[in-house]
This record gives structure tokens, C-alpha cells and sequence, in this order.
């Protein structure tokens, strides 16, 4: 029986049995401590990168246009201001005053309401932009987990790291997919980062984009990403932009050649009348088995209705991400493992020159379609994808490592369609 990867390991906190005392919340260094419960929750907001860009756009115009207006303020008044600034010298001249400290005394008005204005908007977008879901922090058996509200929930150890839209924004991923939208686009209007993020957020407690700093946490979400934008591009070399601008360009197999029912499967999953088990998807799926087994695990019918994953983007981000953090078969890493550091290789991986990073995940997900076959042209694309992306969100692509930490040209499949006695991971 397939089990789901929901977390299931929450705790219900019960305070001693003592007499009767008003509960004392503690402050210290931002942090509400809980005397009974040893819970503390933290009370620090996240400005995120995009409310800092926002902000700093807003004060250079805000600025500009002050600096315009008070330059130029001997010289352009219009028909209203000159009325009342002829009314206000007359009466400064009975008052003994000058049109020169008129005019100062107002320049320096302008500027006190100018700061005022940039004052109350910082706090504003900084209120309205900030995670104010607090984090709650504990320990179970000496280990401290953590609950970061709906993006990091069910008191995990990776909760207590960033969550990805901490370090990953709305403005990264319109530049990763820049022309998704663009109207020769297939699945224009469909994908965006809300659906991505309401996804990752069932598999962040798992430590998806969550495991390790945050150098390790970008370079898995660049990896994944860039699977999803290769196999989801609709780009060509002439293009605008690239092969690289155009992922999610698509959300399902545009012209299948067959209905990918495979009758081996017939009484684990029988193909459905009429169902038509094509590539869907951001990281595309086929064949009714494949459905079928993914249907069981996030609890939704794709055997009977596999076009869902060209129906609903969250849906679409959700099964990709799953198979991004599943190992294939027992013994074997999966991607997310790789990325993260959490797979030793075998004397036998070893051999077949299967090595942690970027390309050993091409293994798993492509096998012998794209691996063992020298520098060609598929899977170079994928990491071209992946170089890309890492500059675009500010890692740089020489964190990616070396050549062989890159390519699988030279790897054995993990999983190749004829089983010989070296081929799998031991």
C-alpha cells in the first residue's frame, strides 16, 4: 500500500498539571518563550526581496519628483500657487518678513512631508509584506522542530530554516519564465508562483527547498526548476530569448503519437474507457501506471482522470514535486537526495560512475533516454536550463561544481530498460 507524504507528526501541547497560574510570556530577543509549555514563538516579520525593490523604486521616484518640485519652485508656479504666494508675501511684508525666508520656510515644509510620506510608506509595505505567521519553535527528544504557518507546517526540523518564498520571489520566477505568457504559448494564463508555492508547501516539512542553508536550498529549487523548464519548453535556438525563456510553455503533450496504455497493468491499473495517458504535467507524466500510482499517492483519481494535470497548475506542481522527492525503487536516491547531500554512493555507483550532483539526478529521472550517451544534445539542454537559472536567481553558475558533477554522459542508468547484473544500485 502506497503511503502519502503528508505530515502526519504533529503534537498537541499540554501544559504540567501545576496549581493554577496565570501563563507568563517572556521577552527575549524577539522571542515569546512559553514558561509552562517550553514553546517560544518568534515575533520577527520577513521583509521579503520583493517589498525591499518595491521600497527602494518608490523612494528614488518619490525622491525624484520632490527634488524636481523644489528645484524648480522660483521658477514654475502655477496660476493658484501665485495668487497665494502674492497673498501670503503681503501679508509676511506687514509682518516684517521676506519673500526669500517665504519661500525657504515652505521648501523646508515640503521636505518635512516628503519624509513623512516616505516614512509611512516603508511601514505600510513592510506590514503588509511581512510573514506574520509566527514561528513556533520547540523541542521533541532534544531536537528542535519548528512551525512556520501554512508555507512550513506540522513541527519539522526543516521549518526552522527558510521557507522557499523567503529566498525565492514572485519577480525570480516571472524571470525564470519569462515568456510562458507570451502568445504563442500553450498553456498561456495556466501556470504561476502562487501554484507553485501552494505546492511546495505540502512537501517543505519534508525538507523540499528547506534542507540546509540557503545556498543548498537554491541550488535544489534551480535544479528542480530547471527539469520542470526543460521538459515544459517550447523554445528553439532562433527564438526570442533562448531555448532557456521559454519553459512552461506547455502543460501537456501537444501532438501524442499513442494513448500510453500499457495492459500488463491491467489489474493494478486497467486503463480507463476513453482516458488518454499522454505526457501532462510540469515534470510530464505517462503511461497509466504511472497515473495510477501517483493518483494513490496524492489521493486524487488521475487514473480515471489524467487530463487533472492540465486542469490545475497546483495539482501539476504538486505531482512534480512528489516525484522529485520519491525514490524510484528502494535502494536508490531520489532527486531532492541528491541535491541536498543525503545520498552516499555504493562501491557499485561508484563503478558505473554515478557521482552525487546535477547529473546523477538527470539519471533518475531520464535514465538511459538522456544518460550514458556521451555530450548529446538533450541532456545538455537541461543543464543549460540549469546554468541559467542559478545565475537568474543570484547563486552563480560555478556553484553548480565541476563537468562530471554536471553531465551523466559517461553514467550507467540506474534504471535501464535491460536489467543486467551491474546496472543497479546496490
Amino acid at each position: 500500500m502506497v503511503q502519502s507524504f503528508h505530515p502526519s507528526n504533529t503534537f498537541t501541547l499540554i501544559p504540567k498539571k501545576k496549581k493554577k497560574k496565570k501563563k507568563k510570556l517572556y521577552y527575549k530577543s524577539s522571542l515569546f518563550f512559553n514558561k509552562h509549555q517550553d514553546v517560544y514563538t518568534s515575533t520577527e516579520p520577513h521583509l521579503s526581496i520583493s517589498t525591499v525593490h518595491f521600497l527602494i523604486i518608490s523612494i528614488i521616484q518619490l525622491s525624484q519628483i520632490f527634488n524636481l518640485s523644489l528645484t524648480h519652485t522660483h521658477k514654475h508656479f502655477t496660476f493658484g500657487a501665485r495668487f497665494l504666494i502674492q497673498k501670503a508675501v503681503a501679508r509676511s511684508c506687514c509682518q516684517g518678513g521676506s519673500l526669500h525666508s517665504l519661500i525657504w520656510q515652505r521648501r523646508m515644509e515640503t521636505k518635512h512631508v516628503c519624509l513623512l510620506v516616505l516614512t509611512v510608506l516603508c511601514l505600510i509595505v513592510s506590514i503588509a509584506d511581512a510573514d506574520t505567521s509566527p514561528v513556533l519553535v520547540k523541542k521533541v527528544k532534544g531536537k528542535k522542530v519548528c512551525d512556520q504557518g501554512w508555507e512550513c507546517k506540522g513541527w519539522s526540523e526543516y521549518c526552522c530554516n527558510l521557507t522557499i518564498s523567503q529566498y525565492f520571489d514572485y519577480y525570480q520566477f516571472e524571470n525564470l519564465f519569462s515568456k510562458r505568457n507570451a502568445p504563442v504559448a500553450h498553456a498561456v494564463g495556466f501556470w504561476d508562483f502562487k501554484s507553485f508555492i501552494t505546492a511546495s508547501a505540502i512537501y517543505q516539512p519534508l525538507g523540499f527547498g528547506t534542507t540546509g542553508n540557503k545556498t543548498t536550498q537554491m541550488l535544489e529549487i534551480a535544479a528542480f526548476l530547471a527539469h520542470v523548464g526543460s521538459q515544459t519548453s517550447c523554445g528553439y535556438g532562433v527564438v526570442t530569448g533562448g531555448p532557456t525563456a521559454w519553459g512552461l510553455c506547455y502543460n501537456k503533450e501537444m501532438s501524442p503519437m499513442q494513448d500510453y496504455c500499457d495492459d500488463n497493468y491491467k489489474y493494478t491499473y486497467p486503463c480507463a474507457p476513453g482516458a488518454l495517458y499522454f505526457g501532462r504535467g510540469a515534470l510530464p507524466v505517462f503511461w497509466n501506471y504511472n497515473y495510477g500510482y501517483l493518483g494513490d499517492c496524492l489521493k486524487v483519481d488521475l487514473l480515471h482522470h489524467p487530463e487533472y494535470l492540465e486542469q490545475n497548475a497546483t495539482l501539476a506542481f504538486q505531482a512534480a514535486i512528489f516525484q522529485w522527492i520519491t525514490p524510484l525503487k528502494k535502494g536508490q536516491p531520489s532527486p531532492h537526495d541528491i541535491m541536498v547531500g543525503n545520498w552516499k554512493p555504493t562501491k557499485n555507483d561508484t563503478d558505473s560512475k554515478r557521482i552525487p550532483g546535477f547529473g546523477a539526478t538527470m539519471n533518475i529521472l531520464y535514465g538511459e533516454r538522456t544518460c550514458g550517451k556521451g555530450d548529446v544534445d538533450d541532456m545538455n539542454t537541461i543543464i543549460t536550463h540549469y546554468l541559467y537559472y542559478l545565475d537568474l536567481m543570484g547563486v552563480g553558475r560555478e556553484q553548480a561544481g565541476p563537468h562530471e558533477v554536471l553531465t551523466c554522459a559517461e553514467q550507467k542508468p540506474f534504471n535501464p530498460s535491460t536489467v543486467t547484473k551491474d546496472s543497479a544500485s546496490s
